[in-house]
This record gives C-alpha cells, sequence and structure tokens, in this order.
C-alpha cells in the first residue's frame, strides 16, 4: 500500500524511467517475479537515509529529552528497501558503463505510471515512490515529519544519478532482512521494453529473445543504437 503524503515529490505518471543490469539479476527477476529492493543502509554511499546537518541538529535538541528518538532513526535504516531507477527520457551512456560489465548488459525501460500499477499488488510494506533532491549536506535541511523523506534525499554529487525511488518499508511486520527483499511485481506491466547493450554481440541478443519467447513473456527487445555506424 503507498503512504498517503502530498509532499513526496513524484513526477508525472508517463515520465520514462530505467533500470540497467546485468542478464543474471534480469533472469532472477522475470523466474522469480518480484523485484529485488536493496536494504538502505547496504548502499555503498554511507549517507544513505541519514540526515544534514541542519536537520541533525534539530534532532538533537529533540533526543536530549528522549533518548529513544534517535535511535529510532538509526535502526529505521535497516527496516527500509529501496528500489533504484533512472529518469531519463534517454539511454544513459553513463548508466551503461556504471551498471553494466563486459557489455553483456541490458535495460528496463518503463515509466512511473507503470513502476505504480506493476506494484499495487503489494500490501504487506508501507510503500511510496519519489525523485530524489540532491542537496548539500552542510547547509540545506531535511524535513523528519515523514519517515520516507530521509530517503528521498542525497547529495549533490550524485545529481548525475538522476533517480527515481521505489522505497518500501518493514518495520510493521516480522520480515527478516540480509541485503534486502524481494517483493512482488507485474512483469508485463512493469516493462514496456528492453533494450540490449551497445556493444553486445548479436548472439546476445538472441539469447534475451529466446529466454523471453521460453517463458513466455512478449515484451519488445531492441539493441541500443548509442553504437549504431555512422553516415558518413
Amino acid at each position: 500500500m503507498y503512504a498517503d503524503n502530498e509532499n513526496i515529490n513524484l513526477p508525472d505518471d508517463d515520465t520514462i524511467v530505467w533500470k540497467y543490469l546485468d542478464l543474471s539479476k534480469f533472469l532472477d527477476m522475470l523466474l522469480s517475479k518480484k523485484l529485488f529492493m536493496s536494504r538502505s543502509d547496504k548502499f555503498e554511499d554511507q549517507y544513505e537515509g541519514t540526515f544534514s546537518e541542519p536537520t541533525y541538529e534539530e534532532i538533537k535538541k529533540i533526543a536530549a529529552n528522549n533518548s529513544k528518538f534517535l535511535d529510532y532513526y538509526k535502526s529505521h535504516r535497516e527496516k527500509v528497501v529501496i528500489s533504484s531507477w533512472h529518469i531519463n527520457e534517454y539511454e544513459s551512456y553513463a548508466m551503461w558503463q556504471i551498471f553494466t560489465k563486459n557489455n553483456e548488459g541490458l535495460a528496463i525501460q518503463s515509466t512511473i505510471g507503470r513502476l505504480k500499477q506493476a506494484l499495487a499488488p503489494e500490501k504487506k510494506y508501507l510503500q511510496n515512490i519519489g525523485a530524489v533532491n540532491y542537496i548539500d549536506y552542510k547547509k540545506e535541511y531535511i524535513p523528519f515529519e515523514d519517515t520516507f523523506f530521509p530517503f528521498l534525499f542525497k547529495r549533490k554529487s550524485f545529481q548525475y544519478e538522476r533517480e527515481v525511488r521505489v522505497i518500501s518499508d518493514t518495520s510493521g511486520s516480522r520480515v527478516s532482512i540480509n541485503d534486502g527483499l524481494k517483493v512482488d511485481v507485474n512483469i508485463d506491466q512493469l516493462i514496456e521494453k528492453i533494450y540490449i547493450h551497445p556493444k553486445s554481440e548479436n548472439w546476445y541478443k538472441n539469447l534475451v529473445i529466446e529466454l523471453m519467447q521460453k517463458l513466455d513473456f512478449t515484451i519488445a527487445i531492441e539493441k541500443s543504437d548509442l553504437e549504431s555506424d555512422i553516415l558518413i
């Protein structure tokens, strides 16, 4: 179910989003029909789910009279899982470089509307989708009246990610989370089109097509044209 908060920064439903991943992760998603979401405190960026300096100073004042207040925010990161997507009208050369290896990755193209509908059956955890705000953690304030807010801010150094996030809060359940959690997703609704790595060989595209056919998916598949032949 989705949290009802008008302050969440969510683009329009027709906004195009992408996920770049390798074949093994993609195949796991198809076979399980589940979307993997990473535990928020396991991201490479240690600031994930934390606060900026102005916000932390305010929280410390509150925590002075309530020692459990700060402890809650520290432990809450272990109960929040995130699926990251890239907002872009077109493919991103940088995202291919960062998230795929050996010229054998692929990209899922979707939209905000498709994301919301594909995850609609998920009722186990409180869930939200929002675009990340990139700020100066030394100067700018992060609101904390909603527990989702700390996970919708990142440092300005990460602006190139242009990230939108699916965020699930599992604190109301007894589910055990190690590195992350798989949540139910409607694959046909989630994926509008699949793009094959621009530097991949033809056999790789044929392999992906064959896998999709054997699994009875009819999603459109194209090879990226970032490496297409020049015209002169």
